[in-house]
């Protein structure tokens, strides 16, 4: 189920907010946490129920883990363990996700013939296995408690974080689920998370699905690309991508209030940041932080010196691209991503009015630092965005050949949508051969608008000092209802697929 739906919004959000609110006033505490369980897992298996079984039997499995931890008395036991819930939950992510990847480069390699399954890739998979891993781990290694079953399948399935995160950690959902306080409604965390919901949504429905219409387009015709289309084609995926995740983490973020539950920042205007460094710091943060937590540090972290610490900082970049996507296109991604944040860390050049106490031995304004960041993150998005290495090659070309072949206005016609339909009459009528370039000036001004609102205060920065204040409540009504009718472009998010 998308929250970007008519069925999301006017059925399952008000039903799902009753029942809770409902059950939690007659004190059957229990009884509501299993309720929105049972709801999550309808929204997780509103497309496929085969999705429904592997997340029922993935918390199965590590809850009796959980369990059986109880019952340790040993280090060995502890060991055993730990590597009985890596085994199983990482067994689960390489088989839905990398097994075809893995067997199809091993067939090419070595001239085998592996069958490759096609299996169907479970939504966010990547998600609830990675905070199930999590706590898991933490449970092994004595940090963790063991918990009831309605408190750990509420923590695992709690709908507006399970497809796309923020990746939630036990220890600061548990404590929300168990406090007794935070059951009443709360009129105010209601409306802040309306608002917060709906600015999120309109950067989906309004921003990411509209821009998406010619980045698919470009992305699909890379050898026709010329150098002018394929640079508005990028810049336009870099603001899509942007869009799309920051909408569906205010989103999430929302929806969790309207639970009385706070969900972790999972974005804070990465754009914004005047290195890769600090960029990987402001984008998809709880990603970042699981990586660090569980893969950083027992690598050793900075305490073994620092070419080790400029090889675990890569390791970790290397690993996220692959847990984007089984393709080499990520694992380009993430090779790129760590190798500039390795350069980063390496100290040789630094912004002016860095928090980095290293010394460096050159220094350049933070206008520099900013256009070097977004300039070096569009390029790497040309690998994000392609479905192949040999497209993702063609799109560099196309950059470098320096030549303008007017595909450009093919691209920009793609940009057919409603709110065009009057001008689009209008200059039929008044000059017909003059639309191909209003076409191309539409997706210029889409560009502008989209890094204007980048360029500003985030949805939270927003929520957090304007409300409640009447014109934000006002533009909110607006925006809710413009979304509503925009809902016949519908589109999952991109990270739903990962």
């Amino acid at each position: 189920m998308l929250f970007n739906s008519y069925i999301f919004i006017f059925l399952f959000l008000p039903l799902t907010l009753a029942g809770w609110y409902y059950l939690n006033s007659k004190k059957t505490y229990s009884a509501a946490k299993y309720f929105l369980a049972g709801m999550s897992l309808w929204f997780y298996g509103y497309f496929n129920l085969y999705y429904l079984a592997i997340i029922v039997a993935s918390i199965l499995g590590n809850y009796l883990l959980s369990y059986l931890m109880k019952f340790s008395r040993s280090r060995m036991t502890s060991r055993i363990g730990l590597c009985v819930g890596l085994l199983f939950n990482l067994g689960i992510l390489f088989y839905f996700k990398y097994y075809d990847f893995f067997f199809e480069n091993i067939n090419m390699v070595f001239h085998t013939g592996f069958t490759l399954k096609n299996i169907l890739l479970p939504l966010g998979i990547s998600f609830f296995t990675f905070q199930q891993i999590s706590f898991i781990v933490d449970r092994c290694i004595g940090r963790a408690q063991h918990y009831s079953f309605a408190n750990y399948i509420t923590f695992v399935t709690f709908f507006p974080q399970l497809i796309a995160g923020p990746i939630v950690l036990y220890k600061e959902m548990m404590p929300q689920f168990e406090d007794i306080e935070g059951r009443s409604f709360n009129s105010h965390n209601f409306a802040s998370g309306i608002v917060l919901f709906t600015l999120g949504l309109s950067k989906k429905v309004l921003l990411a699905d509209v821009l998406a219409i010619p980045v698919n387009f470009g992305f699909e015709q890379t050898a026709f690309l010329d150098t002018p289309s394929t640079l508005l084609v990028v810049l336009a995926y870099t603001f899509e991508i942007y869009f799309d995740f920051s909408g569906y983490s205010d989103m999430a973020i929302g929806l969790g209030r309207m639970f009385n539950i706070e969900l972790p920042i999972n974005f804070n205007s990465p754009y914004k940041a005047c290195s890769v460094k600090e960029l990987w710091q402001r984008w998809h943060i709880t990603l970042s932080r699981f990586f660090i937590q569980y893969v950083y540090i027992p690598l050793g972290g900075s305490r073994k010196g620092k070419a080790r610490t400029l090889f675990n900082i890569f390791i970790i970049f290397f690993l996220s691209g692959l847990w984007h996507g089984a393709n080499w296109t990520y694992v380009a991604w993430g090779t790129m991503q760590g190798l500039l944040v390795v350069w980063d860390n390496l100290g040789i050049v630094k912004v002016k009015g860095s928090n980095d106490k290293v010394h460096a031995k050159f220094y350049i304004p933070r206008w520099l630092g900013w256009f070097l960041t977004f300039g070096f993150f569009n390029i790497s998005l040309i690998f994000f965005g392609s479905s192949s290495m040999s497209n993702a090659f063609q799109m560099f070309k196309n950059i470098f050949a320096f030549k303008q072949t007017g595909y450009l206005y093919k691209v920009a016609a793609t940009l057919d949508i409603p709110e065009f339909y009057l001008f689009k009459q209008v200059i039929n009528m008044a000059a017909p051969s003059a639309l191909s370039l209003a076409y191309v000036l539409l997706f210029i001004l889409l560009l502008m608008i989209s890094g204007f609102i980048i360029s500003r205060k985030n949805a939270l920065q927003i929520v957090k000092e304007k409300f409640p204040d009447s014109r934000l409540c006002f533009f909110t009504i607006i925006l809710f209802v413009w979304c509503i009718i925009s809902f016949s472009q519908v589109s999952t998010f991109i990270y739903f697929n990962f």
